[in-house]
């Protein structure tokens, strides 16, 4: 697969709708049913009915071709659909671009990776901060385009301190997803639960085999045949929030540590630019630990 994000034409009139419920015959019906009598029509429909847990999730990408419906008006409406089926539901318009705060630390492959993303619009989203707990010259090869750039040093005295800012910068500035993009901090189970289904984090897939510092290190002197990176949703439970993407990578002995390092940078900032893509295109829904993706 390459690295690649696509997402579906942005316009004033389309629209995403995302929902989850206790499956029943009907639903599909029910919402197409809705769509059309409101002078909508269907660009993109994906379902999903997980047998194990009986619970139903669906998307649907549509846009006004009639009448004088507004966001607003279709949410009411919608509602008396909502409330039958009991539906969690969600329904957002395309043109509205997500409020993402990217965290970084030392380093900041991640955060370039996305930055270029976002600058040639790949990744649609409005960019409104970026905080690390290293200050602004350990970036000096970066141009943040006029993102504000907040240095929020860190030690083990005033690490609630520092997240009490974080949590303040995120409200402050609207926010509302927050991006580890190798942000080499392990959240409080306090603000993991502020930021629960809000908060996207990127790590290698060695857990729990090789922890600590220097992991590819780790991996190299085992002999390991694949590496990897995982994404996945930010929870008290340290690295084990519902995984949005992952990929890998096959090795071989010719491989030194250093390549494995160089190999893994790769996997991480495009596994991280997906999970990310995905999230901000209303494709992700959270599904208990697990989550239901749908690819574009």
């Amino acid at each position: 697969m390459t690295d690649t994000i696509t997402a579906d034409t942005t316009a004033a009139d389309s629209y995403i709708l995302t929902l989850s419920c206790p499956d029943r015959p009907g639903i599909v019906a029910g919402v197409a049913n809705f769509l059309f009598e409101h002078g909508c029509n269907i660009l993109e429909a994906q379902q999903f009915d997980d047998t194990e847990s009986g619970r139903f999730f669906m998307r649907v990408s549509f846009e006004r071709v009639s009448g004088e419906e507004t966001l607003e008006s279709l949410k009411a409406g919608f509602a008396t659909v909502a409330e039958a089926f009991k539906l969690d539901w969600r329904l957002r318009a395309r043109s509205q671009k997500r409020k993402v705060m990217l965290l970084v630390s030392k380093f900041d492959h991640c955060l370039a990776d996305l930055l270029y993303r976002w600058r040639i619009g790949e990744i649609p989203m409005e960019i409104t901060a970026i905080a690390a707990n290293y200050p602004r010259e350990t970036y000096a090869h970066l141009d943040f385009d006029g993102i504000p750039f907040h240095y929020l040093p860190i030690t083990k005295s005033t690490k609630m301190e520092q997240e009490a800012q974080l949590w303040e910068l995120f409200q402050k500035t609207g926010s509302e997803v927050a991006v580890l993009a190798r942000y080499m901090q392990v959240l409080s189970d306090g603000l993991s639960a502020k930021l629960s289904g809000r908060c996207i984090n990127i790590h290698h897939s060695f857990l729990p085999g090789f922890k600590g510092a220097k992991p590819y290190h780790q991996a190299h002197a085992r002999g390991v045949k694949l590496i990897g990176a995982t994404a996945h949703y930010v929870t008290s439970d340290l690295d084990e929030g519902p995984i949005i993407e992952q990929d890998v990578e096959r090795i071989t002995h010719q491989d030194s540590a250093e390549a494995l390092v160089r190999k893994g940078r790769d996997i991480e900032r495009r596994v991280l630019a997906r999970a990310l893509a995905w999230h901000l295109d209303d494709r992700v829904l959270t599904n208990g630990h697990k989550t239901v993706v749908f690819r574009d």
